[in-house]
Parts: structure tokens; sequence; C-alpha cells
């Protein structure tokens, strides 16, 4: 088909671009690709019609898969930890003992205090967000602190730890959309990105330099000079949850963590890089979802039904990622039965050096995340377009997953209307438009560095 192949990733691209609907932008993109499987002879109206009916037989296979059901499961039980945690007042617990034994003493211990949080809540980013940002405040305000520079630390925090240490939500999401490729070890591949990830990395380092030396440029340095009553204008109103104890949260939160090794050693039997990684992450998450259901219960704070609706309301918060996972996953099904990636592939290696794709890659990640304000959608197109590529072309499989993963992470801290700069923005009390103002030369020179890492990785590796 030629050309007619790039068609539904365009689609996908324009109506997200447009309309700033993920959901959307992949229903019409594999509905589009179904058409086009359905019309090798010419256009019809028939042809039209088995299209949509073919489309929601790919989703039903989809569902099918067992792998791909793990994964789903997994993201609706996650919805549900969180919550758990969140209501059983564990985290506000946590927070109340850091503060009680006044660990922090300066400004770079509060600084240093709140990356920390949001590298032990790596399990969901607004989750980080809302406790370090929340619980900082105070901190940032006495030590004559600006908001948008909390801001800045818990939202370059969350994500790229989220996106490295990668047993949560956003690893799950990416090796579903890997598992739905003909790759011998998709989890394998996806620990093989983390020292590729060259975005979260620099970011990381950026923000691990402005919290020890205390220094600050460009338009985050003037707000430093402006009073808490102007830097601390839309305060974040959440409910709140009355500190209980802090095991609330350590103790789901550690089972989980442990779990994913230990399942990940039996399932392999005896050897942790057999194991299979979404049988491991769905025990492990279900097993901590029951470890923090107990602890909630034998509280005898709250009953079985209150625990259930608390489950279901966590869910209820993750369903639009799980229906964008589904879609993604079956999206790629279609798309590679089209030969959309063997073409896109072709045109590459016919018309740009192979030692560029992989920047490419990274930067195409970047403006679409950037337009559309979700790095999980920008994945869902990305990934089926970049996993032909290193099938087809040769190229080092970690270094190009890793480019659209850091990209759609870079895009993410560049727009205004990603969901994690909004409620970074409002979990540390300050307007979106100085947030977003004050990252963007940091969230810029960390893509300009990440971009340099990958062309010399790519003279190196290629």
């Amino acid at each position: 088909m030629g050309w007619l192949t790039i068609l539904p990733p365009i689609i996908a691209i324009a109506v997200v671009l447009w309309r700033k609907e993920v959901i959307i932008a992949l229903l019409l993109a594999l509905l589009s690709a179904e058409i086009l499987l359905q019309m090798h002879a010419g256009f019809t109206i028939e042809g039209i019609g088995l299209g949509f009916i073919q489309s929601l037989e790919r989703i039903a296979s989809t569902l099918t898969s067992i792998d791909n059901s793990r994964i789903l499961t997994f993201c609706l039980l996650i919805g549900a930890l969180i919550a758990f945690i969140r209501y059983s007042g564990g985290v506000s617990a946590m927070v109340k003992f850091i503060i009680d034994k006044k660990i922090s003493k300066s400004g770079r211990s509060a600084g240093i205090i709140t990356s920390l949080i949001g590298v032990v809540i790596f399990i969901e980013t607004n989750l980080s967000i809302l406790t370090s940002g929340i619980f900082a405040r105070g901190l940032f305000d006495k030590f004559s602190m600006s908001r948008t520079r909390l801001a800045y630390i818990i939202d370059s925090t969350s994500a790229p730890i989220s996106i490295l240490i990668l047993f949560n939500g956003w690893g799950a999401f990416i090796y579903g959309l890997l598992k739905t490729y003909d790759i011998k070890d998709p989890m394998l591949l996806l620990m093989g990105t983390i020292p590729f990830n060259f975005y979260a990395i620099v970011t990381l380092i950026i923000v691990a330099y402005t919290v020890w030396t205390g220094r600050v440029f460009g338009p985050l340095k003037k707000m430093e000079q402006k009073s808490d009553q102007e830097t601390a204008q839309n305060d974040f109103q959440e409910e709140i949850i009355k500190p209980t104890k802090a095991y609330f949260m350590t103790l789901p939160l550690i089972t989980m963590i442990i779990g994913v090794f230990a399942f990940m050693f039996w399932t392999g039997g005896g050897e942790l890089s057999k194991g299979s990684g979404s049988k491991s992450v769905l025990y492990a998450t279900a097993t901590a979802c029951i470890v923090g259901y107990m602890i909630m219960l034998l509280s005898k704070r709250f009953n079985h039904q209150q625990l259930i609706n608390i489950s279901f309301k966590g869910m209820n918060e993750l369903l639009p990622i799980v229906i964008i996972l589904l879609l993604s996953m079956t999206l790629g099904t279609s798309l590679k039965l089209l030969g959309t990636g063997v073409f896109v592939a072709g045109i590459a290696s016919d018309n740009l050096p192979l030692v560029l794709i992989i920047p490419m890659l990274f930067v195409t990640s970047g403006l679409m995340a950037f337009s559309t304000g979700t790095s999980w959608g920008t994945f869902g197109i990305m990934i089926p377009i970049g996993v032909p590529l290193f099938q087809q072309l040769g190229l080092p499989p970690e270094l190009v997953i890793s480019a659209v993963m850091g990209g759609g992470v870079f895009g993410d801290h560049c727009s205004p209307i990603s969901d994690t700069t909004v409620v970074s923005s409002m979990a540390a009390g300050c307007s979106l438009i100085d947030h977003v103002k004050t990252q963007l030369p940091y969230s810029l020179m960390g893509g300009a560095i990440a971009f340099g890492f990958y062309l010399i990785a790519s003279f190196i590796m290629i």
C-alpha cells in the first residue's frame, strides 16, 4: 500500500494535536488501519463496514492474550493500591513523622528530603508530586525558597524516577506495548533502556545540582525574589487525610517491590533473568493490595464495604490509562499487519543517515508529548513506529526505545497542558504559567544534552 500505511499514525498525530484527545485519536487510527486492511482491492462501502467490525474484533483479540490481560489487570490494581495508601492516612503520617523529627534544618535539606520523597514514591507520578509538594510547601516558605522552585523539583523528579525504576504503571504500560511484538525478551529489553534514558538521567542530575548548591537561573531566579504572598497564590486544595501510621504506606510499597523480585525469581525457576515480568508485577501488586486491605481492615477504621469502595474509586481513576493501553496494544497489532513499520523503516534507511534516526526519534517524541500533554499517549503512538525500526534496520533496540521514552518525558515536562505540569503547580501552590515559564529552560537544557548523548551513542553503537 506504500504511503497509505502511514495514514493511521498520521491520523492519530493530527487528532491529538487538534483535539488533545488521545483515546479518540487511537480509535480513529485503529479504524483507519483496519479499513485499509480490508481494502486491498480498492475503496468500497463494504470495506468501511468490515473495517469497523474488524476493529472491534481486534480489540477483543487483544484482550484474549493472557499477557495483555495481566498487564491491564495490573494497571487497575495499581489504582486500588494507590487509593489504599492515600485514604489510610499512611502518606500523611509519613509526612508528619519527617516534620516532627525536625530532619530538615536548611534549604538544602528541605530540597533533599523533597527529592527523596519523589524517589521513594516511584509507584505513581501524581501521588509522588502531591505527597512531596504538599509536604514541602511549609519548608520552602520557612527557608525563603519560591514555590516555583518546589514545583520544578517535584515535577522533574517524579517522571524521570518512574521511567528509570520501571516497577510501576510506566513500566507495565511500555512492557505491554513491547509484548505485542515478536521480541525475544521484552522485559530484558525494557530493563536495558535504563542506562540509555539520557533525558531522565540528565534531568535528575540537574535537579540534584540545584538542590545541593541552591543555585537557580533564568525566570526561576527572578521568582526567588518574589514574596511568599506572590508565589503562593493558588494553594492546592485537597481532601485532608488525618495522619495514622506510616506503615500504612510503607508496608504495601515494600511488599510490592520485594514481591516483584521474588516472583521474578519464582517464575524464572530460580533465575531472575528468566522470570515472567507480566506475571511478577501482577502477583506482587495483588499481594500489596491484600496487605493494604488487611492492615486497614484490622485498624478498625474501615469496614469491608468502605475498602471495596475505595479500591474501585482508585481503579476508576486509572481507567482512562487502561483504555489507552488497550487501544495502543491493538493499534500496534494492526500497524504490524499493515506493514507501517516496515515502510517507515524503508523511508528512514533511504532518506536519513542511520546515526540520525534515534536522535530524531527523541525529538519527534518530545514534540508529540509537548503538543498533547501526555507521555503515555506518545509512547502508544511512537513505540509501534520505533520497534520495526530496530527490527528492520538493525538499530540498538535499547537505544531506540529509550529515545522514545525519554522524548515523551521531555515533551511532557515542557508542556503546559500536561497533567503532571498542572498537578505540580497546584501541589506546590504556584500558578501554572509561572511553573511552565520557570521549568522550561531546565527542560530544554536537559533535552539538548540528551539529544547530544543520543547522537554520540548512535555514532558509537551503530
